[in-house]
Parts: structure tokens; C-alpha cells; sequence
């Protein structure tokens, strides 16, 4: 628990009073890999705050799995339309390895956050960071090419493109993995 208090007070100051108000809002839980923490059609009512491990979220559409996000350490996975309002989840997310989280309780959240103002101020926090992160990866798709992303991803998340597979990789990305294979092929020999 202790990460997750340090990640709290990274985004916002939050005292031992409201940490001590938190704790009946939280519980914690071990996936094994390829469990599933949200399966779609299923109404999010929680927030995952992942400790150890990485989990996606992802769409399967005739058989085929389009990975829209990866959650890694010190950071918050969810569905943000079906937690706020909700509506039934419209995508999976699953364990991609073992994966220890720090699971948020919606409806203990929100009683915590109405009695306190630093508790209501840290699901701010968390859902606007959650939210800019899901219009980056969004503007990254409109605005760049397969290998600008690939690129990008290099750059700014390169614990990313270490830990997940080719595969996965190239779902993400929104190409095939051959296509993914010709593009990294084609800089190397730049």
C-alpha cells in the first residue's frame, strides 16, 4: 500500500487523516496473467491502481484483438466511461502477467470523497491524468504514421516497447506485426 500512497501524494498533498479515510475504499487482489479484470458488457465500478505487473485494454472484433492501452507500475487502469457513468463497458481489460492491484471500490470511493475534500481532489486528479493520457495515445493515431507512433513510443515509453510483444506491439500500433517488422527492419538500416 505503501506505492500507492507515495503515488497519491505525487499528484496531490493528501494527509494521514485521509489516507486513513481511503483505506475501507480499498482492497487488494493478485490476476494471474490472461485474467481478466473487466470483461466488456460489464459495468466498471472499480479503479485498478497496478503495483506490480502490466494489464491492456483491448476490443475483439470477429476474432480479432485490438489492444487500445497498457497499464504498467504506478499507474491507474479503468474504463473512465463506464466507471463515471455506468454504462457497460465496451472493451476487456486482462492481466498480461501476474499482476498485483490496488483496487478502488466506486461506491466506498465516493461516500470517502464526499466527507473529504482531499480524497474528492486526488479522483480529480487521477481521472484528468487518466484522460490526458487516453488524448495523447488518441492524437498519436490522428496525427502520425505507423512509424512516427512506433517512434514516439520509443521515445516516451520505452519501458513499453521492452515488456509487451511484437504482436501486441503492432495491435497497438494498429498495424500488422509484418508491417511492424518492415518498419523497424527499414531504420535499422538507415
Amino acid at each position: 500500500m505503501q506505492n500507492l500512497l507515495n503515488y497519491i501524494r505525487s499528484l496531490t498533498p493528501f494527509s494521514d487523516e485521509s489516507w486513513k479515510m481511503l483505506l475501507p475504499a480499498l482492497s487488494e487482489r493478485t490476476y494471474r496473467k490472461n485474467e481478466l479484470m473487466l470483461q466488456e458488457g460489464e459495468i466498471c465500478n472499480s479503479l485498478f491502481y497496478i503495483d506490480k505487473g502490466y494489464c491492456k485494454s483491448y476490443y475483439e472484433i470477429q476474432g480479432d484483438v485490438r489492444n487500445t492501452g497498457f497499464f504498467f507500475e504506478n499507474e491507474i487502469a479503468t474504463n473512465i466511461s463506464s466507471f463515471g457513468n455506468g454504462q457497460k463497458s465496451e472493451f476487456n481489460i486482462i492481466a498480461c502477467e501476474e499482476l498485483h492491484a490496488i483496487i478502488f471500490d466506486k461506491k466506498r470511493l465516493f461516500e470517502a470523497a464526499a466527507k473529504i475534500p482531499e480524497i474528492e481532489t486526488l479522483g480529480r486528479h487521477c481521472i484528468r491524468q487518466f484522460a490526458s493520457r487516453q488524448e495523447e495515445f488518441s492524437d498519436l493515431f490522428k496525427l502520425y504514421t505507423a512509424q512516427e507512433r512506433l517512434e514516439y513510443l520509443e521515445t516516451r515509453y520505452p519501458h513499453m516497447i521492452q515488456r509487451i510483444s511484437l504482436t501486441q506491439l503492432a495491435s497497438f500500433l494498429g498495424v500488422a506485426r509484418e508491417t511492424l517488422s518492415r518498419i523497424r527492419k527499414r531504420r535499422v538500416s538507415r
